[in-house]
């Protein structure tokens, strides 16, 4: 799986660039394929000039729509899609690659904390790491670094993890001091210094500021930088003690002592070679000074401009340079300004050891997909003719999760598949009606239940006459890996041919579920919340020795809290009695498994109360699955996390059975079926 570090910047004139440009060639030391993403643009049209400078410096082969995930205005009309599009382009790009430097999006009109907390939310749902990049300039050692803190705690509220911090553009004489405030964060930190060259301005940046129009000199001298600008305000003699290389001097063009002057002093090794010359306020010279000037001043460029040279000036200064790699100056520039801030290393090694602590919906979702790739399952889905349905086989398809079987006549399917604008090509279609298959599975269903009395005609009419039954029938031939119903049946309709069929893996104690709950910065695992009633003792605590196999079969670490109205032995009562009965019972049966209880909720999941009612228990306030006491606190509970707290609530899940089969709510909606049939095929593996 390929690494990947994200650069935010909390200001727009932390210039990121520089950063990502000093990161992309410290990678390329230790990656052979490495890529630059951008989340989101800022122009509609995707235009975009950090990533057309940046691609140049990786070295993946990938058109530039890959690199891409979405736009500004595609967040501002539909935030949820936004970035369900950034998160499904990155993944696609991300496997291009062995390393990825995700460069976020750049300050717009947007306030800045606004601004850096989208940045932290993409970063979050893309489970990568953030470089926070503040400016040194214009800012005193002190602003710096407070800034430096309020960007971390902005990113840390929208559940990303900082690795590190630089501070870019810093004044050489404060170098120090900020490198020496920042070490008290106790992350990998830089300071880079300023670098005129890198960020300086074009002449022809200059030129078109302030309408102005070349009257003399090289055109191809308008693409050098500008290094620094002055008001020729003087007699020429102190205008010359004061001459800077790279400089543009703006005067008035009726001024033909300061013209002839500075011209002159290009033909001279003794004077710094400028940038240009402005002739301000709409005057010029006469064409006998015009012909001398441009003989004295060479290929030096002239600019003719109707702006007074105080305006004009002031236009410049707010010319914003950018870092351009077509030029040979500012790369070297760039890369000596990092390289003397910077210990790229340090950060490539912070990214190296990155493991989140927090998990969002959407990272959650993205990595039981990327699960599913892994090992392409076979999901048979036995409502074809549920519009929702097909809607979720082909989102399935889209996502390369699973391979999708329905159950219905083809060309009916075929034909509402497209009257919906879906591609099902790649989906199979099994007809249930009559033929060879039911008939073969009616012979195996009445060997399979002859001891309850069913005869071959019993097993023809309950084959033939239920889609459920011929669904699980393909899942125990091994037709299909696993099945998901429940759109239109009823639960019993859908679990029932799994008892009569698939039965239970030996050693479990009872079928049961689990609701896979992730919130806002993490998944736990709720059960039972679906399949049994009044669990025994003996039933719960197999419940939550499957539960915790199941966490663990998610990427969910299992620590299981057996929950009740009390704590300990602080409380009395049949059910507490039961739930330290079944706690005593899973303990026995499975001594490895961190497991405690009776807990109550707030004890299970939050530090501090756990500390004070159970301290010493590794389950009290670290639980990461909670097993619920009967199926009213398991359905109650799951229901309000999941409309009161947002939380996406993917399930419920079976365990139990020797194949997977799940059921779906019939107010499912398509992103639930979609997640079901993900998990089914993880299940199948």
């Amino acid at each position: 799986m390929a690494r990947s570090v994200f650069l935010a910047s909390a200001d727009r004139d932390a210039v990121k660039s520089i950063v990502a440009v000093g990161l992309l060639e410290e990678l390329k030391r230790s990656y052979e394929r490495v890529g630059v993403f951008r989340p989101v643009l800022r122009h509609a049209d995707g235009t975009d000039h950090v990533l057309d400078l940046l691609k140049t410096r990786d070295t993946i082969e990938a058109p530039r729509q890959a690199r891409v995930g979405t736009t500004y205005q595609h967040f501002h009309t539909a935030p949820a899609e936004a970035m369900g599009q950034v998160l499904a382009q990155y993944e696609t790009f991300k496997a291009m690659c062995d390393a990825v430097v995700v460069v976020g999006s750049d300050h717009t009109d947007v306030p800045g904390g606004e601004e850096l907390s989208l940045n932290a939310q993409i970063a979050a749902n893309l489970a990568t790491p953030i470089v926070v990049v503040v400016p040194g300039t214009r800012w005193t050692p002190t602003q710096v670094v407070a800034a430096a803190e309020l960007a971390t705690r902005t990113v840390e509220a929208a559940h990303a993890q900082v690795i590190g911090v630089v501070a870019n553009r810093c004044a050489p004489a404060e170098i120090a001091q900020v490198r020496a405030q920042l070490g008290h964060l106790d992350l990998p930190t830089a300071a880079i210094p300023d670098s005129k060259v890198a960020l300086a301005p074009t002449l022809g940046a200059v030129m078109e500021a302030i309408g102005g129009q070349l009257i003399s000199g090289d055109p191809a001298a308008l693409g050098l930088e500008v290094l620094d600008m002055s008001i020729g305000a003087q007699e020429v003699e102190h205008i010359l003690a004061h001459l800077a290389p790279r400089s543009v001097v703006f005067f008035p063009g009726d001024r033909v002592g300061v013209l002839l002057g500075l011209a002159a002093t290009q033909g001279d090794s003794h004077f710094p070679r400028l940038a240009g010359l402005v002739l301000g306020s709409g005057y010029m010279p006469d064409q006998a000074v015009m012909d001398l000037a441009r003989s004295l001043a060479g290929d030096l460029p002239i600019i003719a401009t109707h702006k007074d040279s105080f305006s004009a000036a002031a236009a410049s200064t707010l010319v914003r340079g950018q870092l351009d790699l077509s030029s040979q100056d500012k790369v070297e520039a760039a890369l000596a300004a990092f390289e003397e801030g910077m210990d790229g290393r340090q950060f490539i090694e912070a990214m190296e050891e990155f493991a989140p602590t927090a998990i969002t919906p959407l990272a959650f979702q993205s990595s039981l997909a990327e699960r599913a790739r892994r090992e392409l399952k076979n999901i048979v889905l036995p409502e074809g003719s549920d519009d929702r349905v097909l809607r979720a086989a082909a989102r399935v398809a889209e996502l390369g999760a699973a391979q999708v079987t329905l159950l219905g006549k083809r060309d009916e399917l075929m034909g509402r598949a497209r009257s919906l604008a879906l591609d099902l090509s790649g989906a199979n279609v099994v007809d249930p009606a009559g033929g060879e298959l039911v008939e073969h599975f009616a012979d195996l269903y009445a060997d399979l239940r002859a001891h309850k009395g069913m005869t071959k005609a019993k097993a023809l009419a309950v084959i033939g006459g239920s889609d459920t039954y011929f669904a699980t029938m393909m899942v125990h031939t091994g037709m299909a890996d696993g099945m998901v119903s429940g759109a239109i049946h009823t639960t019993a309709d859908t679990i029932r041919p799994a008892f009569e069929i698939i039965k239970t893996k030996p050693g479990t104690e009872v079928v049961s579920s689990v609701f896979l709950m992730a919130l806002a910065d993490r998944v736990l695992v709720f059960g039972d919340c679906a399949v049994n009633p009044n669990p025994t003792p003996a039933q719960l605590a197999g419940i939550a020795i499957d539960s915790a196999a199941t966490a663990r079969a998610f990427g969910v670490d299992p620590r299981v809290a057996m929950l009740s109205y009390s704590t300990g032995v602080s409380g009395h009562g049949p059910s507490v009695e039961a739930v330290a009965e079944a706690t005593a019972l899973a303990r026995a049966a499975a001594p490895d498994l961190l497991l405690d209880g009776p807990l109550q909720y707030d004890a299970a999941v939050v530090a501090a109360v756990g500390a004070a009612k159970l301290p010493g228990s590794p389950v009290a306030g670290r639980a990461t699955v909670l097993i619920f006491p009967d199926l009213d606190a398991g359905n109650i509970a799951y229901k309000a996390v999941q409309r009161s707290a947002g939380a996406v609530a993917i399930g419920p899940v079976l365990q139990g059975l020797r194949k997977p089969v799940n059921d779906l709510s019939r107010g499912a909606l398509v992103e639930d079926i979609v997640n079901t049939i993900i998990i089914t095929a993880c299940q199948a593996q």
